[in-house]
């Protein structure tokens, strides 16, 4: 480095570099996933979505034999997903998707409240037009997937609703914590959704919260969002008693 230069101008000549990656970190950049981590990803996703039920077997067999994979890549995937509390293993009986833990759901929704209340203030405070009106086309496309009975459709929009509240606010790092702490209550939601009526009214819950938005109302955006989430706490026991095989921690919190 020359005596008048910086490490953004390392020649002195007034002109920025921009950063260079090593030859390491450029093909740590465009390596494709390993065989593990596609396949957590995949078992992770049919976990969350309940394609895999709560207390289902897990063959590593069969998961060698549907991916093409060595055991090795499989054993690591499962390992993850125990680490994460999605997969139970039993060295004497077997491996099984893990049921959903009861207890922990109460911490994890008043978590996701307090982040996500900030969120709808901030939002109120500075949303566009532009950004209000993508908001309320979030809930059509809600409207469109209960109309249409598409529980999958309605909950990718449910959570495309609350990243964009995020994004308004001008904190979309909000939402990766709080994805990284819904994990459980993303299952559990699911088995709320064949509910009567239920999609109707998150569908009313969402309208109020971009209608208070849109009113730059902070106080009402919180309060809404906070009514829209506490509920699933309230839900919570009746979700349980007709799902009880789904749920573990069950008798304790009774």
């Amino acid at each position: 480095m020359s005596a008048g230069g910086t490490r953004a101008d390392p020649d002195g000549d007034g002109r920025r570099r921009r950063p260079q990656l090593d030859a390491g970190a450029r093909r740590d950049r465009d390596r494709p996933p390993s065989a593990a981590a596609v396949i957590h990803s995949r078992i992770r996703g049919e976990i969350v979505s309940l394609a895999r039920k709560p207390g289902e077997p897990l063959s590593e067999k069969e998961i060698t034999e549907v991916y093409g994979v060595s055991r090795t890549p499989v054993r690591e995937a499962i390992l993850r997903l125990a680490n994460e509390g999605l997969v139970d293993i039993f060295p004497q009986s077997g491996t099984f998707v893990a049921r959903i833990p009861q207890r922990a759901l109460p911490e994890a929704i008043v978590i996701r409240m307090a982040l996500e209340e900030k969120a709808a203030r901030l939002a109120a405070e500075r949303a566009t037009r532009s950004q209000v009106m993508g908001l309320q086309a979030i809930v059509e496309q809600l409207r469109e997937a209960a109309a249409a009975g598409n529980r999958e459709g309605f909950h990718q929009a449910d959570e495309h609703f609350h990243a964009a509240i995020a994004e308004m606010a001008g904190y979309p790092g909000i939402w990766s914590l709080v994805q990284q702490v819904k994990v459980q209550v993303d299952r559990y939601r699911r088995l709320t959704l064949p509910q009567e009526g239920r999609m109707l009214r998150v569908i009313e819950e969402h309208q109020a919260i971009v209608d208070a938005i849109a009113a730059r109302d902070p106080d009402r955006a919180a309060a809404f969002v906070s009514a829209h989430l506490g509920a699933l706490i309230a839900s919570l026991d009746d979700i349980r008693d007709v799902n009880p095989d789904y749920f573990s921690g069950a008798e304790d919190a009774d």
